[in-house]
């Protein structure tokens, strides 16, 4: 109970951090569940899955010709994640969650990064 609550002030932006500057762009919270959630990233793929609500899986893109072979990357952005991303191709994207189902087709734009929030 103690976690959950604690991750709803996370993400209601509560305790300030990256969700803090979105808490006004955001609606009404539609609620919390819990669930278990599975993450693996591994050689250049990355997946995400929470329990049956939430399934993504994004590729890194190697650009054409690169010498280095690493990937793409997005930098001195502000984004809610971090500011460095990494370009990726999505290899699915679905979310059923709250009454709102969302799919996107294989082959569409992605991206990931490492991030770690702190208030």
């Amino acid at each position: 109970d103690e976690q959950a609550e604690k991750l709803g002030a996370v993400f209601s932006g509560e305790l300030g951090g990256p969700m803090e500057a979105l808490g006004p762009l955001l609606g009404e919270s539609l609620g919390a569940e819990r669930a278990p959630i599975e993450f693996s990233s591994e050689g250049g793929s990355h997946k995400l899955k929470v329990s049956d609500a939430i399934e993504i899986e994004v590729d890194d893109i190697i650009p054409f010709g690169s010498e280095s072979g690493k990937p793409a990357r997005m930098v001195d952005l502000f984004h809610p994640a971090g500011p460095e991303l990494t370009i990726g191709r999505a290899k699915s994207a679905r979310v059923s969650a709250f009454g709102m189902d969302f799919a996107n087709d294989p082959g569409t734009s992605g991206f990931s990064t490492a991030f770690s929030w702190a208030a």
